[in-house]
């Protein structure tokens, strides 16, 4: 059963140190700024944490990020004009990083959900992306080996939920919400609105809610 929270500190309670976080959001689109203010508030430290970039400015994922509690980003795109405390934090060596192409990054979360124990593709043949991966020629083309990424928690961003958990996203703030939903142990959607079973059609759900554990209305 999915539980609607009252708060966003009751949504991200129990994220240990050392967990895997997958963050949705593409930039700051669709990105879960309230639950990832929740848990810096919460303190779980140690973290590797799995999102298409790797911080904005100083708010959302680059203020946890500004807190030292982030081990490892698992990205598609560490570095751009305001990605300034990622930067900081890599040059400096106080955090690791791993370079994922962003269909590599989808699919690596869509394997895990759908528990695929790994995939060949194609993207990142004999580039050092593919260093120390095994590699396989099929049909006359190199294809690498892609693990699935899983998460213990996901923390996501969705415009409507029913209070069954079943989520709807509003445009681009979709991206990869659904797969991390997926993909992840516990998963916890902050939400603009919670309706009533029955008032979101069916047709139009995204993610259904038993992949959804917890939604909070912000």
């Amino acid at each position: 059963m999915t539980a609607v929270c009252e708060t966003t500190a009751e949504a991200v309670a129990g994220v240990a140190d050392g967990s895997t976080v997958l963050i949705g959001g593409f930039g700051m689109a669709g990105m879960p700024v309230a639950l990832v203010d929740a848990l810096i508030a919460q303190g779980a430290g140690d973290l590797t944490v799995v999102s298409n970039n790797a911080g904005n400015g100083d708010t959302g994922l680059a203020a946890l990020l500004a807190t030292g509690r982030v081990r490892k980003m698992v990205c598609s795109f560490p570095r751009q004009a305001d990605s300034w405390v990622f930067d900081d934090l890599y040059r400096s060596g106080r955090i690791e990083l791993e370079v994922v192409p962003q269909g590599n990054l989808a699919e690596r979360m869509r394997a895990a959900g759908a528990g695929i124990g790994a995939f060949f593709g194609p993207t990142g043949v004999g580039t050092p992306l593919a260093e120390g991966k095994e590699t396989r020629e099929i049909d006359g083309r190199t294809y690498v080996l892609e693990l699935p990424i899983k998460g213990d928690v996901a923390l996501i961003g969705a415009h409507r939920a029913d209070t069954a958990g079943n989520l709807v996203y509003r445009k681009t703030a979709r991206n990869f919400g659904p797969v991390m939903a997926t993909a992840a142990t516990t998963v916890v959607a902050q939400v603009a609105e919670v309706v009533d079973v029955g008032a979101i059609d069916p047709e139009t759900v995204v993610t259904p809610g038993i992949y959804v554990d917890r939604v909070v209305v912000v």
